[in-house]
């Protein structure tokens, strides 16, 4: 009878077996697949967090190589230990300061705000026996008010028939000149006045010729058209460095020097330019970096549509 029941049986255990295979099967494929799901998910989920360490980690580097390469740039424009320049200063600070090219108390006032001056530039004031000047970047300003001072109250021709006098016949109204307000009285009255270095015939000459090929970011004028402080300033310097017998090409060499201590901005954008160009700054020509087409505003105007400036900061054109 049981044989009977299982003959007569709408179920066929084969079947059955087959129906439990393939389920088995089934969920076997869904469990693989879930796995490979949960893996392959792991996987990218890993790979895109290693992706986003990677970015950063790398960013962090390049801003960092970016910072050294900064650095290490600018201790090759402005040498963190300062340029000697190959003048001796001599008894200049004093017979400006006895003729009142410049008055130590105003002047003292000034630096009163600012620090005080130190022992140094106190010596360049009132010594009588100083040695080669020093530029460095906490003394650039002291060194220029010192070079305006002289490039303002030294005889030049310069000054007396020059740009400066071409349009009105009055200087007065310059930056370089009514803006000196560290003298004894009218700064005009120091104009051109005081022979504290005499020039040869080829001295001035030269001076003459170098003071036309130098020009300041400031402003459009050469040295030659000292119209504003640091014009004057390095008019003083080019009078300074002639008289005491330096070089046509030294003196390039050095005003390059003094400028990017005037205009550190400047001089790095300049330099990072140049890097650009495949040009080290050691290597640059002096004179023609100094020239209109890289030291004029327009220049540098011209330049900053070519790369980004390393800062955005101008220097003032007063004491």
């Amino acid at each position: 009878m049981l044989l009977v029941k299982i003959k007569n049986s709408k179920i066929n255990p084969f079947n059955k077996l087959r129906i439990d295979t393939e389920q088995s099967r089934s969920i076997k494929m869904q469990n693989d697949n879930l796995k490979f799901k949960i893996i392959t998910g792991g996987v990218i989920v890993f790979a895109f967090a290693f992706l986003i360490f990677n970015w950063k980690f790398s960013d962090s580097i390049n801003s960092d190589l970016q910072t050294a390469d900064a650095a290490a740039l600018e201790n090759i424009v402005l040498p963190s230990e300062g340029v000697v320049l190959p003048v001796r200063w001599g008894d200049l600070g004093r017979r400006m300061t006895e003729s009142g090219v410049i008055d130590s108390d105003k002047f003292s006032a000034l630096y009163a705000g600012r620090g005080g001056l130190d022992k140094e530039t106190e010596k360049l004031l009132a010594g009588s026996n100083n040695g080669n000047l020093e530029i460095t970047r906490q003394n650039s300003g002291i060194i220029l008010n010192l070079l305006w001072a002289l490039g303002l109250s030294n005889k030049n021709p310069i000054l007396e028939i020059g740009p400066m006098v071409k349009y009105n016949g009055d200087a007065s109204g310059f930056a370089s000149t009514g803006g000196w307000n560290l003298a004894r009285g009218d700064p005009m009255d120091h104009y051109s006045r005081h022979n504290f270095l005499a020039l040869t015939s080829e001295q001035q000459a030269l001076v003459e010729r170098v003071s036309k090929n130098i020009y300041r970011p400031c402003c459009g004028n050469p040295t030659y058209f000292p119209d504003c402080n640091h014009g004057m300033a390095m008019l003083g310097l080019l009078e300074l460095l002639a008289a005491q017998g330096v070089s046509e090409s030294e003196m390039y060499k050095i005003a390059l020097q003094v400028n990017s201590y005037w205009f550190p901005d400047t001089y790095l954008t300049l330099a990072k330019y140049f890097q650009t160009k495949g040009i080290g700054w050691q290597d640059v020509n002096p004179q023609e970096v100094l020239g209109r087409d890289y030291s004029s505003a327009s220049g540098y105007q011209n330049i900053l549509r070519q790369v980004a400036p390393v800062n955005n900061q101008n220097p003032s054109c007063g004491v």
